[in-house]
């Protein structure tokens, strides 16, 4: 299956794994291959008998892993300089039909007995799916957690300091994104990777303890529409409404929504055109990111300080409007000086993003009551997100069609476009209006 898969959608890691189970299936039929022959008894010529079959099919093992691996290695360089483009699609049908025959495969070993091989093949198959099950609930964890966090904000502190709340969680966000992957990086080399899946879990668990440490209590849930009805469907329909029916709202919606298109049309091809169409190293691709983290960190510090001196609405319209802007710096880069273009194209954006996120989520905080938080929230993410994926599939048939350089551009000019959105109202919002009924 993973061989196919790797065939069909150029994915090295669907062939490394192919590779791999093919070297346990080899390395199998070698141990069974010496057992029989180590069996059999001594004679003229081999007074010991065949007992170094074993040594032999353990050497012949060893060396066809070596084999594997070096093969694996040399592609994985070779695509790391030149970039390959993957069927996304075909790889995540594969993971699907994997996990399916590694369910079935389960199921059929339900009952292992005392059978100690048996028992390893199931423990082995039921570790993949354990991993297939464990990230799925994360992602749902994710979504309800943003969702949830965002609701409660407004419970927690005045509705007048929204800004500088947002502001401080989207500072610690940004400092654990930047030191993250570095912390990581150090614990995986001084204590392994799977001890450092023990302290990353630790770290939810101190997460949890801390939002039990919040001592303001929450206003009681209110569940049913503003008409008394109950119900998951009419609950989400009053949510959608909520954001329909209020102008202010729907036009964040279509802003963010917009924004999150453009540019996720032109991230999609990113990786491209700095490796195949600039001939950048990996170590300036990442010194380019790093330049995007610090404009994220700097960027969730002055959020507040932004906001107060412009003006809530200024401050939408000019941020969008200055990270449309800078994505157009991406393609320009062809033309020359391509590492510093890269550099402040991605650290005006993602300094931008933060001061636009803030000061957005604070605007909707503060314009919805609290009896539909939640709902708001969830429909807003619903609109804004469901965006990314649309950005990232055109930009791939664009770039395939038309080009990388000219679906950057459009990208670039639709995010600018965003800010077309703002002008239709929200520019004219000096703070947040009162919430609405």
């Amino acid at each position: 299956i993973e061989l196919a898969g790797g065939l069909w959608s150029g994915s090295l890691a669907l062939f490394a794994d192919a590779g791999h189970v093919a070297a346990d299936a080899l390395g199998l039929a070698l141990a069974w291959f010496a057992a029989a022959q180590s069996r059999r008894p001594a004679d003229a010529h081999r007074t010991y008998g065949y007992h170094r079959a074993g040594i032999l099919a353990a050497m012949a093992n060893a060396l066809v892993l070596v084999v594997v691996i070096g093969l694996i290695a040399l592609e994985a360089v070779r695509r790391l300089l030149h970039p390959e483009p993957v069927a996304g699609g075909a790889v995540v049908l594969t993971a699907l039909l994997a996990i399916a025959v590694n369910g079935y495969v389960a199921w059929s070993l339900r009952h292992p007995g005392s059978d100690l091989n048996l028992r390893a093949a199931l423990l082995h198959v039921l570790a993949m799916n354990q991993l297939y099950v464990v990230a799925l609930l994360v992602g749902i964890a994710n979504v309800f957690f943003d969702v949830s966090y965002q609701s409660y904000l407004p419970a927690l502190i005045p509705r007048t300091d929204l800004v500088e709340g947002n502001s401080k969680l989207e500072v610690s966000r940004s400092a654990a994104q930047l030191a993250g992957p570095a912390l990581a990086g150090f614990l995986i080399q001084a204590i392994g990777a799977v001890e450092s899946l023990w302290v990353d879990a630790a770290s939810f668990a101190i997460s949890a303890a801390s939002l039990f440490g919040i001592r303001k209590p929450e206003p009681a849930p209110q569940p049913g529409t503003a008409a008394g009805e109950s119900g998951f469907w009419r609950e989400m329909w009053e949510g959608i409404r909520v954001v329909i029916g209020n102008p202010t709202l729907w036009k964040i919606a279509g802003c963010t929504a917009t924004s999150n298109l453009g540019s996720n049309m032109i991230w999609a091809l990113f990786l491209l055109f700095a490796y195949r169409t600039l001939g950048l190293s990996p170590s300036l691709v990442g010194l380019i990111f790093a330049g995007g983290a610090v404009g994220g960190l700097l960027g969730a510090l002055s959020a507040g300080a932004v906001t107060r001196r412009l003006g809530l609405g200024l401050t939408l319209f000019v941020t969008i409007t200055t990270g449309g802007l800078a994505a157009f710096l991406i393609p320009l880069a062809q033309l020359g000086l391509a590492v510093p273009l890269l550099v402040i194209s991605t650290a005006v954006s993602f300094l931008c993003t933060p001061i636009y996120n803030i000061g957005q989520v604070s605007l909707r905080q503060a314009i919805t009551p609290d009896r539909v938080q939640g709902r708001m929230n969830a429909t807003m993410r619903t609109v804004v997100w469901g965006t990314l994926p649309v950005g990232a599939f055109l930009g791939g048939i664009l770039g395939s069609v038309i080009g990388i350089l000219p679906t950057m551009y459009i990208g670039a000019a639709v995010t600018t476009a965003a800010a077309f959105w703002i002008l239709l109202g929200p520019i004219r919002l000096k703070e947040a209006p009162a919430p609405v009924a």
